[in-house]
């Protein structure tokens, strides 16, 4: 892994909302393999061998009069990007409880400090979603529960559940990257809890868990709902992100069709993060 090379694309979108969701799944369709939302779009990475100079020419909402995008793309070695990665990002503090930061950074005085080496995973704490998961998980009682992480990404938060008290945790993301990325990050926390499994939702068969946190996007959500529901004890919790306002009734529909209620709301910017009970 650490000699792929990579092409990252940077794509500027507007309006943001719906467009990044149907630009990251059709850059997936084309064989992107990683994702990162941003303030004003979307990065994503392709490895160099896969890539080619009509990649894009499928992709149909780039020439979509509904929205305007733009792009730049560069090649991007793991040495480069991590290079990128230390110049860029700060530490990030959520409710002065927790710190997600990276290796290279002091040690913080927060209760909860976690070490996130991200490489080309989601997940460090920055993007709302994910800061919105944080709060969940600070604000709940996850002492010797069991907690699956589905779509991991980096880890941080199944990594957080266990530093807050989680006995068995799982997690789960279909990409590669993460998958690798996760299990590294658990080590360098030194967790000791916490099993990582690369695939989709269709590993969950007959695991039950006291608490599910699914920070993935709306499509996949409404389609994994079921199983979370099948996978829930009774009286578990349900976090759901990666979505909306705007999207907030359908999910909502989705989950009281389990007989899951909603019990919370979370909101950063235009982005929600919901939970349910069972």
């Amino acid at each position: 892994m650490a000699d792929q090379i990579y092409i990252g694309y940077t794509f500027k979108v507007e309006p943001l909302q719906t467009a990044s969701e149907i630009l990251i799944a059709e850059l997936g369709y084309a064989g992107f393999e990683s994702f990162v939302e941003t303030s004003d779009g979307v990065v994503a990475y392709i490895q160099k061998d896969d890539w080619h100079d009509s990649i894009l020419d499928d992709i149909h909402i780039l020439t979509s009069e509904e929205f305007s995008i733009t792009h730049t793309f560069e090649e991007i070695t793991q040495t480069n990007w991590n290079a990128e990665w230390e110049k860029n990002f700060k530490p990030i503090e959520v409710d002065g409880l927790c710190t997600v930061r990276a290796p290279f950074h002091e040690k913080t005085n927060t209760k909860y400090d976690i070490i996130i080496e991200p490489k080309m995973s989601f997940g460090t704490g920055h993007h709302e979603t994910t800061h919105m998961m944080i709060q969940h998980i600070l604000k709940n009682d996850l002492k010797n529960k069991s907690v699956l992480d589905m779509g991991c990404g980096t880890g941080v938060l199944a990594i957080l559940a266990e530093k807050v008290g989680a006995s068995i945790l799982d997690a789960i993301d279909i990409d590669e990257w993460c998958y690798l990325n996760s299990l590294e990050n658990v080590e360098r926390n030194d967790c000791h809890h916490i099993s990582v499994y690369q695939g989709d939702a269709s590993l969950l068969a007959d695991q039950a868990y006291d608490v599910i946190i699914a920070n993935i996007n709306r499509n996949i959500l409404l389609a994994d709902i079921p199983t979370y529901a099948k996978c829930l004890n009774p009286n578990g919790m349900l976090f759901l992100s990666g979505f909306y306002t705007e999207d907030i009734p359908m999910l909502t529909e989705a989950c009281e069709v389990q007989m899951l209620k909603f019990e919370e709301q979370i909101q950063r910017g235009d982005w929600v993060s919901l939970k349910f009970i069972n």
